[in-house]
């Protein structure tokens, strides 16, 4: 069975590359504009379908856990930010494994974790590269992401 793509709906844009280059996690990237083709007009851009799992995804490990909880939802996010500060060893990418597979259990939309590997990007001392491999519900087809996650702040606005 292959990934039913309306499986996983449609939300706002809210990260502009998926693959989390460095600079597409610097504020003031909140919201994004398209032109409708119809009307010639700007509005709210969005992802949909696989697109809007590994949005979802990349926005719970973005967000430390408590951040989410005057919303109503106190066990939201990861505790990657935990790291942030810390030395690229052995020890802390293990604990960033540790918090990876942590949040990825709480996701309701994946059904199972394949693999979760943490390794130092060897162009960046200060990133660590994030190689999730997962089923998601209602599926049997692997979906594959690679998570940048960088120890030091990114530049503030």
């Amino acid at each position: 069975m292959a990934i039913d793509p309306k499986r996983f709906g449609t939300d706002l844009k809210l990260l502009n590359h998926l693959d989390l280059t460095k600079s597409s996690r610097d504020p003031p990237n909140d919201l994004f504009t398209r032109i409708r083709v119809e009307t010639n007009q700007a509005d709210l851009d969005i992802h949909s379908d696989v697109d809007n799992l590994v949005q979802a995804l990349l926005l719970r490990f973005l967000t430390p856990v408590g951040e989410m909880e005057l919303l109503g939802h106190p066990d939201y996010g990861s505790r990657l930010s935990e790291l942030i500060g810390e030395l690229n060893s052995e020890t802390n990418r293990n604990r960033a494994k540790l918090f990876t597979l942590q949040a990825l259990q709480a996701e309701p939309r994946v059904k199972e974790i394949r693999s979760v590997d943490v390794t130092q990007n060897r162009a960046d001392r200060t990133r660590m590269d994030i190689k999730i491999s997962l089923l998601p519900v209602d599926s049997d087809t692997l979906l594959n992401l690679v998570f940048p996650f960088f120890l030091e702040r990114g530049v503030e606005a």
